[in-house]
């Protein structure tokens, strides 16, 4: 780390630390440093991307000057508040830059009091135990200026080339490195030029039987563990666990231990409800938005819990109190390149059904093109998780932490039903509402799942029951 001991270079030199981008969040990982020593960076520009438990964030700098040193490569994980980069805001003043020393990279650091724990969004932040992950390779930090040509070890093992470096998560670079393919001579496909898992397979495809063995990444495997085999022959891929999927392991963990689960399933025939969506795709009022059948459920959710308010809540264990929201901030489940995450539409209650519709669209676009921040998925009170869409008849859904309700929807089939006394093809559905039976109590989950089933069935309820 540099030491600034004279005043006049303590004053023109500022040095910008890793804010908490999110709710409660410890740490953060570098992707990738859009900026270099030596360039000129303005108040606002964005300088890096970083990814947390909840998100990727670009970082902008709060003021002007000169690039003078990046603090940590890229593949790095650093904790809130630590220097991640130093800024000249006086260029050409004619002091002497202050030599940085070359400092060692943070240690494991030893664990953390009780405190919030780094959680998956949208699964609540966890009081937990927090601990700093060892880094592996090198612990002596390369100077800034000599970083810029020099190759030096990131967290996963990997060397990277900072003046030429082609781009790729740390995951990707272990693979590469395990199965010896050079990312240099790998051709990108993903967005912005990104090397993807895919590219590091295809570059391997030629390479011949005889080709080194790949390097173990962990301590060998069990006999008896089943092999799993890779195009090049390796017998298994260990990939880190961190950032979301780490935070969606713990989130998990604590939920599953801490909340008391209920579940209960309706099956349902909702052809009337497809032939709404249908119509409502032809109306004027709603043109420029998209209709699905899940516009559809999740308008239904919002009245069965204006019916039934209590099962919008929460459980304060600290306070030893149940928490009743007075206004629903709606989470649906979407899959992204990054894994689960749940952004949930703020005060969802007050929205009209095209205002639902609109809110729902830039959702799931934005969490599929992986801008969604920290504050869309941070406050949700209840969750929609659409299984159906992998062709899922159903499933047990866990709670978010902080939730009370999580409601999951399956496929929508064509099935015979006993439809007025007839047996007919009709549009069927399974829907399964788990709760927290602390707050939440067979009879209240029963009469929200029931009132769901009942509107879906006769969509006009969604107007005489409100």
């Amino acid at each position: 780390m540099t030491t600034m001991t004279d005043t006049s270079n303590a004053a023109r030199f500022r040095e910008f630390k890793m804010p908490d981008v999110g709710e409660g969040l410890t740490e953060a990982e570098i992707l990738k440093w859009y900026v270099q020593p030596g360039d000129t960076v303005t108040d606002g520009q964005v300088v890096c991307e970083v990814e947390t438990a909840k998100a990727a964030v670009e970082l902008p700098i709060p003021f002007d000057g000169v690039v003078h040193e990046l603090r940590f490569p890229e593949g790095t994980t650093v904790d809130v508040g630590q220097v991640i980069i130093a800024v000249d805001v006086a260029p050409g003043s004619g002091d002497a830059a202050p030599a940085p020393e070359p400092a060692a990279l943070p240690e494991p650091e030893p664990e953390a009091p009780k405190g919030r724990q780094p959680v998956l969004v949208g699964y609540g932040v966890a009081e937990a135990s927090t601990k700093r992950r060892a880094r592996k390779g090198t612990k002596t930090a390369v100077p800034a200026a000599a970083a810029a040509i020099q190759g030096e070890m990131n967290g996963h093992g990997a060397v990277a080339v900072r003046e030429s470096r082609q781009l790729a998560k740390p995951p990707v670079r272990k693979l590469a490195k395990d199965l010896g393919i050079d990312l240099a001579t790998v051709v990108p496909t993903g967005e912005g030029g990104i090397i993807t898992r895919e590219d590091v397979h295809a570059a391997a495809t030629p390479v011949p039987a005889q080709a080194p063995a790949p390097v173990a990444a962990e301590a060998a495997p069990a006999p008896e563990a089943p092999a799993v085999v890779t195009t090049v022959g390796a017998r298994e891929t260990r990939i880190p666990v961190k950032g979301v999927r780490k935070a969606i392991a713990q989130a998990m963990v604590d939920s599953a231990f801490t909340a008391p689960h209920v579940t209960e399933f309706v099956t349902v025939d909702v052809t009337r409800t497809m032939k709404l969506v249908a119509e409502l795709k032809e109306d004027k009022d709603m043109a420029g938005v998209r209709v699905n059948p899940l516009l559809i459920i999740a308008k239904a959710l919002l009245v069965a819990i204006r019916r039934n308010p209590d099962v919008n809540s929460a459980w304060d264990e600290a306070n030893q109190e149940i928490v009743r929201k007075h206004y629903v901030n709606l989470g649906i489940a979407a899959a992204t390149p990054r894994g689960l995450i749940v952004p949930n539409i703020k005060d969802a209650h007050d929205k009209t059904l095209p205002e639902l519709a609109a809110a729902l669209g830039e959702l799931v676009s934005t969490a599929r093109e992986g801008r969604t921040s920290p504050a869309a998925m941070a406050g949700g009170t209840v969750t929609i998780t659409n299984v159906g869409v992998f062709g899922v008849d159903t499933g047990t859904p866990i709670l978010n932490p902080g939730e009370s309700a999580i409601l999951a929807v399956g496929a929508i089939k064509l099935q015979p039903w006993v439809h007025k006394g007839k047996v007919k093809p009709r549009q069927v559905t399974t829907l399964a509402l788990s709760f927290d039976h602390r707050l939440v109590d067979g009879e209240l989950g029963s009469k929200v799942l029931a009132d769901v089933a009942a509107i879906l069935e006769q969509p006009k309820r969604l107007i005489t029951w409100t």
